[in-house]
Formats: C-alpha cells, structure tokens, sequence
C-alpha cells in the first residue's frame, strides 16, 4: 500500500513539473511551468523558481514541452515587464502634505487630495491619462485659502517595470471655496516612484510642486493709511504626495 501511494505522488510530482514554452508576439520564447493563467495574464516559473507575468494579449502561443515549437530568440526574462497593467478604466487617489506661500508675502501649510478617473494602459505602455476634482488648502498663520481644482492629469513611467520612476503633469481650473478671494488657473508637477502591486493596482510616493493663481483682497498702508486692494497672487506650494491606482 504505501508503495502504491509513494508511485501515485511520484507521478502527481510529474506531472505538477510539466513545462511549457511560452511564446510572445515580439518573437521570443520563454520556457518553465505554467502556475497560473486567465483571460488576462499568464504566470510562468522557470527553472530557477523565479516567476514573471506576462498579459494575455502579448502571448502568441503556449507550447508543452513535447511539441515542436518554431525557431524564435530566447528572451531575456530579466529585462521582461514584471507586471502590466490591463486596459481597463482606473481610479487614482492621491494624498499630499507639505508648505505653501504667496512669494514674497507669507508661508504656511498645505494639503491636498485628489481623485483621478482614467485609463491606467495607453497603447503598450504603462501610462494614466484622465481627469478629476480635488481640494487643496493652504493656511498661513489667521488665513486659510481653499480650492477645488477641476484638471485634466497624466502620470507616466520612465520604465515598464514593476518599480518604477514615474513623471506626472496636472493641468487645470481652481474654484474658489470663500467669497473673500477668487480661483484661477491650476498647474502641477509630480516626480518620483511608482510600485505596481498587480495588473490592476499601484503605489506611489513623489514630490510634487502646485502652482494656484487667485484674486484676493490685499490690505496695504501707505503713509499710515490702510487699502484694501483686489489683486492678483501667486500661490506655490509643494511638499510630498501618496498615490494609490486601482
């Protein structure tokens, strides 16, 4: 009896070690075991026991190791996408703390959150475009300047793996949530890293720079007479953001 179930494991063992070629569409072929597959991804572990991820859409054919497979160049897995992402619609939230200032008249804090809808995969690359709303408040010392800015945004990797240096531009209008001052023009800078969990979600840590033109009153005294003028500021903040993508 116990030699039939030590024959019954040595046979489940080879077939558990069944390998396979992968073959992808820009020609080159990967061999190892086949540990998972759906309609959108392929997970494969070569003989070392390292695994890598490939989408559905760039695998042209899957080969068991008894079948004659086309000659094609061996690929380089160390240089493969880990992971990508898939073409569906993506959320973006984003979290930032850091300083802010009118330049040349005042500093104080600044935070922000913002929510981004859009596509995470542009083409074969690894790129959100999309847009949202948001907040962001800046406090200096008794005032408190607080906006909603409407933008248009896009978050783009340097590399198609899963860490990754990512570069992100915002581009928008800011409303105004006071009556004592009036919103304008929007603009943002992101610069940092991204971490790709699974084809569907992400983090991400970066500094950012915001640039927020507004109207507000502006109290002035010239030789010992107070104005109270409505004009144009600058304000500047910038500081570190959280992203989650998923």
């Amino acid at each position: 009896m116990k030699k039939l179930t030590f024959i019954v494991a040595l046979l489940g063992l080879c077939v558990c070690a069944h390998a396979e070629t992968v073959l992808l569409r820009t020609g080159a072929r990967v061999e190892g075991t086949i540990v998972f597959q759906n309609d959108e991804v392929v997970i494969l572990r070569n003989a070392e026991g390292a695994r890598f991820q490939y989408p559905k859409s760039d695998v042209q054919e899957i080969y068991a190791d008894d079948a004659v497979v086309p000659e094609t160049k061996e690929a380089e897995v160390n240089d493969a996408p880990e992971i990508k992402t898939s073409k569906k619609a993506s959320i973006l939230l984003e979290i930032a703390g850091g300083a802010a200032c009118i330049p040349g008249q005042k500093m104080g804090a600044a935070v922000s959150a913002d929510l981004l809808v859009g596509s995470h995969h542009i083409g074969d690359k690894h790129i959100f475009v999309g847009g949202g709303i948001g907040y962001h408040g800046a406090f200096m010392g008794a005032d408190k300047y607080s906006f909603l800015p409407i933008q248009a945004a896009i978050r783009m990797p340097f590399t198609e793996t899963k860490h990754a240096p990512v570069f992100g531009l915002g581009l928008g209008y800011g409303i105004a949530l006071s009556k004592n001052y009036v919103g304008g023009l929007y603009a943002g800078v992101d610069l940092g890293y991204r971490y790709q969990l699974n084809p569907k979600t992400a983090l991400g840590a970066v500094f950012y720079t915001q640039f927020q033109q507004a109207k507000m009153n502006v109290t002035e005294t010239v030789e010992g007479t107070e104005f109270v003028n409505n004009t144009g500021r600058n304000l500047i903040s910038f500081g570190a953001k959280f992203t989650l993508y998923f």
